[in-house]
């Protein structure tokens, strides 16, 4: 997948898909126009036709500076989004950005340096989950917990421990990063069939294929989490069942984590149902990890009030109940990551 045009002039290309944004595109747009590189980029909007207000910004940015393009993506989804900006894509590094994270004015630049020294594909940073109030805050909160990482060493909360050499080496939990335009050449960009989970499958290539992803704590980037249950729940409902699909294809994307989503969903269907010979321990699992929850939730509160205590509590649960169950109607929709498992089992 090459564009054709001279990288030369270019050092960098940041690819940031947008989609109905525009509540906290402002601040991710300064976060990309000002990054601090040695060398010039450019800025790659690709907008999926947003209907909030969001393509108004951007045709602005545009105006006003010349290093920003927008780019039309008909079919609104986050791979295509990248893969048109790819295609167009001037800079001999290629960054991605989302709309709803803000990143380091050197996250970058950082990346590249990173990627020169050699011995890795992929440079990317922590996640630091935050939003001011309101569920979000909650979600934020709940994220930063070890019951809302799911075992990925992406998030800024597990990487407490870092290594002498000041980076942790990444599984298939990946967000966003830096690569050599010629890695993502090489890889064909990202696959259009994986509208979610699209970087673990991307990552699964790498890995598959001997490469190095690392994580840099030095490029922790601030994401802001949904604002409702709903939200959420549709968010890790598509995270499951995309990760069911991924694990199809790459056994080495399946972790520990997401076997136990799936037995928690399965466990509470059997202590609801009205009837059942594993109902009775299946209720005490349940309630047990309800009181888990709860407890996360009350330690987790920063003002210890019962109103965010429950609210973090509501997060952990929509996140475990939405992803397990996600994943279990991938499994019975495309069948079950068998491969996977049994290469799960093999490392254990």
């Amino acid at each position: 997948m090459s564009s054709g045009q001279d990288t030369a002039a270019l050092t960098a290309s940041i690819l940031v898909p947008v989609l109905d944004e525009a509540s906290r595109l402002e601040r991710t747009a300064i976060a990309a126009i000002g990054q601090d590189v040695a060398g010039p980029i450019e800025v790659l909007f690709i907008d999926g036709g947003s209907v909030d207000g969001s393509r108004a910004i951007l045709d602005r940015l545009a105006a006003d500076d010349e290093r920003v393009r927008v780019i039309d993506n008909p079919e609104r989804v986050v791979p295509a989004a990248l893969n048109r900006g790819l295609a167009v894509a001037r800079g001999a590094y290629i960054a991605r950005m989302d709309a709803h994270t803000i990143y380091p004015s050197d996250y970058v630049a950082r990346g590249i340096e990173r990627l020169e020294r050699g011995d890795v594909e992929w440079v990317t940073g922590p996640v630091y989950p935050d939003a001011p109030a309101g569920f979000a805050r909650c979600v934020a909160a709940a994220l930063r917990s070890p019951l809302g990482q799911g075992g990925s060493a992406k998030w800024a909360g597990t990487n407490a421990n870092v290594p002498a050499n000041g980076e942790v080496e990444l599984d298939t939990g990946v967000f966003a990063g830096v690569w050599r335009r010629a890695t993502l050449e090489r890889l064909e960009g990202w696959d259009p069939e994986f509208h979610v989970n699209e970087d673990a499958e991307m990552a699964a290539r790498v890995l598959s294929d001997g490469g190095r992803i690392v994580c840099l704590p030095a490029m922790a980037a601030r994401y802001s989490p949904r604002e409702t249950p709903l939200g959420l729940w549709r968010q890790y409902w598509r995270f499951g069942a995309y990760r069911a699909k991924t694990s199809r294809r790459h056994p080495i994307a399946l972790r520990p984590e997401h076997l136990a989503s799936a037995a928690l969903v399965t466990t509470v269907a059997m202590a609801v149902a009205p009837r059942g010979p594993l109902r009775r321990p299946a209720r005490a699992v349940t309630l047990l990890w309800a009181a888990t929850i709860g407890a996360v939730g009350a330690r987790a509160a920063s003002s210890r009030s019962v109103r965010e205590a429950g609210g973090i509590a509501l997060a952990l649960a929509t996140m475990h109940l939405a992803w397990g169950a996600g994943f279990v109607w991938g499994c019975l929709r495309g069948g079950p990551p068998l491969r996977a498992v049994r290469c799960l089992l093999s490392r254990r």
